[in-house]
């Protein structure tokens, strides 16, 4: 019988790759880094907390102004129902007004990138009205269209558009050179470059535009609500603050910076899964 064992015992007694201890240290090191970056964001925030607690110990301000953290916690903990239902209503708010501004922008954005002379025409407009600021067409709002949602929507898309245009634009008039030289190289049609090249391209681009209008979301959702809410947030703030109340009107702020940050991180989230592509190509984090 033919012996199939390796006659050299160093051959044999070889190590597969990635089998080593090195690659065991490799990969407890990577669960390590890993684990150490999803405890940051708690570590951030009892800093922040406890930041918090010596200012309003020491009174560095005033208690009226701002109070210790256990009281504001107080605050939400009497009337979790009533809070809650407010900050479902300005999470609707904030979804509603930057779907409109997501699907306006692009569009303007479109339209800019694509005809110079629409840009030329339109971009000093776009300027001027981004310039204006929005609080002081609250009482204007109000006095157009009531009461009730439609200016506090309108408050959320004057304040979101704006980054949402400028990215666009920006993500479809600079598609990398090599890009448009093998778009050409087909003889691709300027529908098809624009579908599987150009607007692709632009997507990451586009995604910092998001990301920035959507913490500008929130703010627009809360000014609006100041001006015209009959619910939310934003109208907690000003009916508590103004009967002296203030630690339900910070419980209302600290649900506010709730709401922004899992927006924000669901955004994160929906880049990641719908552009794998740019981590691998850009960034080794």
């Amino acid at each position: 019988m033919t012996d199939i064992r390796s006659a050299d015992p160093a051959v044999a007694a070889t190590p597969a790759p990635g089998a080593g201890p090195e690659s065991g240290r490799a990969g407890r090191g990577a669960g390590l880094r890993a684990g150490a970056g999803a405890a940051l964001p708690a570590v951030g925030l009892l800093i922040a907390l406890a930041v918090w607690w010596l200012t309003a110990r020491l009174e560095l301000i005033h208690p009226a102004a701002l109070p210790p953290p256990g009281e504001v916690l107080t605050a939400f903990v009497d009337k979790p129902a009533q809070m809650l239902g407010h900050t479902w209503d300005t999470m609707l708010e904030i979804l509603y007004g930057f779907a409109l501004s997501v699907a306006a922008g692009v569009l303007i954005g479109l339209s800019l990138a694509g005809s110079r002379t629409v840009e030329r025409m339109f971009t000093p407009l776009l300027v001027a009205v981004n310039a204006v600021p929005k609080i002081t067409l609250g009482p204007l709002l109000v006095v157009a269209f009531g009461w009730g949602q439609t200016p506090i929507l309108t408050m959320v898309f004057l304040l979101c558009f704006f980054p949402i245009v400028l990215s666009t634009a920006t993500g479809l008039t600079t598609t990398p050179a090599d890009l448009a030289e093998l778009v050409r190289s087909w003889n691709a049609s300027r529908w098809q470059a624009f579908r599987k090249v150009r607007f692709p391209a632009a997507l990451p681009q586009i995604f910092v535009g998001l990301k920035v209008a959507m913490p500008l979301a929130a703010i627009g959702a809360v000014i609006g609500e100041f001006q015209a809410g009959e619910s939310g947030l934003g109208f907690v703030i000003t009916q508590y603050a103004g009967v002296g109340d203030t630690a339900t009107a910070w419980a209302a702020i600290m649900l506010v910076a709730l709401v922004s940050i899992l927006l924000y991180s669901a955004l994160l989230l929906t880049e990641r899964m719908a552009l794998p592509w740019v981590r691998e190509t850009t960034s080794s984090r």
